[in-house]
């Protein structure tokens, strides 16, 4: 890059990087052999004294990037930041080489360090480290986000995470609870004993749920796949192997819009257990997010914006039918033809497309009345068939499936059903779901004749969940987008500078 488009600031810290080789440093160095980490530091000795400091003598090496300094003659002050959080440094030329002294003098907010030294209190009490070795390993090119404010733009955090992560907390400690979470789901589901699995990201058939996917090339194979949107297909696949309990962690791909819950890439977690049904699976649920706010943050009480969410079982279960007309006063109970449901969606200004069955009409009402009041965890459960194409149907009530969503703060979080496991109905749904996308819905599912198949083996009466991993990370770390729980979201492309 030519130096007549850095600034300032650019530049001096280029020149800098010339005076340390000089010096015959290396301004991007190598491996430096860390002993210890901040919070290690301050949970083993936070609690000493300065009088059992200096007893115990304490020698450590730590590494980090420098995000404050002050003092700049004979000696001065810095923190430090590795990956678990901070600590001051002090620094004197007299307890280091002159060679090193030299470096500190060079050294900028930004710079990545390593020091050796002892462990002290200053006299205000602040556990710090006294430098006997200091160690240049890395010089920032360019100066960090202004100390007291950070990166102001949001889009900007979202895609630089890097200096995101450097200065704020917030986005560390999302990033670090993001994982424990996923580890407590596992350690449930592990606990229960079910199998955590893989299957392909790549699939030759779109089924699994409704939505618009993404299509890719084998150019080997000369065929199409899509990217997954679900891993349903498969894990019930192996439940007809007899595997009777699995689950797994995976990423999926919609092609579809964007806002604060939705991105184009998620993470899920879907189980398939044997021998239960849709009830069993509330249960489990119940039971899984409970354990895994209990691991993650050692409550079932989570503070979210003005709302206390709780976790405690039992979940409120309600119909969506009930749903609705506990919140519209429209009882879709009763038979109803599909002119009369029509005239209702248009009289209250839904969109009725060209594929709506009377069942397509409830959900769109049942998204518009009910879905944004509810606040505490609820069970809404008996979806209609026609948006259920994989679920178990009523027998006494065959136009409702025993399927449910878990429901949030107005948003969904769960989804699970007792699994269709009679391939002559499944083959019908899946003829159905063709008819629809003849009329235009480019999210039903295709025939999938091998899952047929494997279901004229037998798969026996199996409850089936999913539940969207980044949303309960928002909800469990009281964030408003979910573009800021996961490190490298999409985003439009930023406007080019001409």
């Amino acid at each position: 890059m030519p130096l007549t488009n850095l600034t300032d600031q650019e530049i001096v810290r280029r020149n800098k990087v010339k005076e340390l080789e000089k010096l015959g440093v290396r301004p991007f160095g190598h491996r430096f052999d860390v002993t210890t980490h901040t919070d290690e530091i301050f949970r083993a000795f936070g609690d000493k004294t300065k009088e059992e400091l200096q007893d115990l003598n304490i020698n450590i090496r730590i590494a980090g990037r420098i995000v404050l300094k002050r003092g700049q003659g004979k000696a001065g002050f810095m923190h430090i930041q590795d990956r678990n959080g901070r600590i001051q440094i002090y620094v004197r030329t007299d307890s280091i080489s002159e060679l090193e002294a030299k470096v500190w003098k060079q050294s900028d907010l930004g710079d990545i360090i390593g020091v050796e030294g002892f462990l002290f209190r200053t006299n205000t009490g602040e556990l710090s480290v006294h430098v006997t070795k200091y160690t240049h390993l890395s010089k920032a090119l360019k100066p960090l986000p202004e100390k007291y404010h950070g990166l102001q733009d949001i889009e900007e955090t979202r895609r630089k995470r890097y200096l995101d992560l450097i200065t704020s907390d917030d986005a560390r400690r999302v990033a670090y609870t993001r994982p424990k979470i996923i580890r407590a789901f596992q350690h449930f589901f592990d606990s229960r004993g079910f199998v955590e699995v893989e299957t392909p990201v790549l699939q030759p058939i779109l089924g699994g749920a409704s939505a618009r996917p993404f299509i890719t090339h084998h150019n080997t194979l000369d065929m199409e796949f899509y990217l997954r949107i679900a891993t349903e297909i498969p894990l019930k696949k192996l439940i007809v192997g007899g595997m009777e309990a699995v689950y797994e962690i995976g990423r999926l791909f919609r092609n579809e819009g964007m806002d604060s819950t939705h991105n184009p890439e998620f993470t899920t977690v879907e189980a398939y257990l044997a021998y239960v049904d849709m009830e069993v699976m509330m249960d489990l649920i119940e039971d899984c997010l409970g354990s895994v706010a209990e691991e993650t943050l050692g409550t079932t009480e989570v503070e979210v914006g003005e709302h206390i969410i709780s976790f405690k079982k039992p979940f409120k279960r309600i119909t969506m039918v009930d749903a609705i007309k506990e919140k519209s006063g429209i009882d879709f109970s009763k038979d109803m033809s599909l002119d009369e449901a029509t005239k209702l969606a248009k009289k209250h200004g839904i969109n009725v497309e060209k594929h709506f069955t009377v069942g397509h009409i409830i959900a769109e009402f049942f998204d518009l009345f009910v879905e944004p009041t509810i606040i505490q965890p609820t069970f809404v459960y008996e979806y209609p068939i026609e948006i259920s194409p994989l679920a178990k149907k009523y027998e006494n009530n065959p136009n409702f499936t025993e399927r449910f969503e878990l429901f949030i703060l107005g948003s969904e979080y769960a989804n699970a059903y007792s699994e269709l496991n009679d391939p002559i109905d499944q083959k019908e749904r899946f003829e159905a779901q063709l008819l629809e996308r003849e009329k235009g819905n480019d999210e039903a599912n295709e025939m999938d004749h091998d899952f047929i198949e494997a279901l004229e083996y037998g798969l026996p009466p199996t409850g089936g969940l999913g539940i969207g991993i980044d949303r309960l990370v928002m909800l469990l770390t009281n964030t408003s987008s979910i573009r800021d729980v996961i490190l490298f979201p999409h985003l439009r492309n930023k406007p080019k500078k001409w």
